[in-house]
């Protein structure tokens, strides 16, 4: 497996630019921006997706929108190492979780949370703490 990124252009580099700023703009949109037509923009992404450099399309969330106004930091200490797999099913099985990453330091990871409330919060963090490879947690509520 080569692990070196996919070779792409400026017009690639614009066109994935865009897209990270509205993922919803037509690809005709797109094309007037960068000189293109829209079918050309159109093969650019399926490309930049085949090759893997464009992973998704996601919407973006006012979290207070949902109700979620408490926010925190959980540091996550692991029974021996922290495969990213299992890190990512935490994350897939808890949507209370909006960022997960794998940390140098004495923490494994490090989780971002929201949450409607201190008591969300805290049924949250015991429904993260029974994963079995999950030795302890250390949690920062954002004031």
């Amino acid at each position: 497996m080569n692990s070196r990124p996919a070779p792409f252009d400026e017009l690639d580099r614009k066109i994935i630019t865009t897209l990270m700023a509205n993922a919803r703009t037509s690809f005709a949109e797109i094309g007037a921006a960068v000189g293109l037509s829209a079918t050309a923009v159109k093969r650019r992404v399926d490309r930049l997706r085949e090759t893997g450099v464009i992973t998704g399309f996601t919407a973006t969330v006012e979290p207070s929108a949902l109700g979620w106004s408490t926010e925190a930091y959980v540091e996550v200490y692991c029974e021996g190492a922290a495969p990213p797999r299992r890190l990512a099913e935490v994350v897939r099985n808890h949507p209370e979780i909006t960022a997960a990453m794998t940390v140098t330091g004495g923490a494994d990871a490090l989780l971002h949370v929201r949450a409607t409330d201190v008591e969300h919060f805290e049924n949250v963090l015991e429904r993260i703490r029974t994963e079995p490879f999950i030795r302890k947690t250390i949690s920062y509520m954002v004031l």
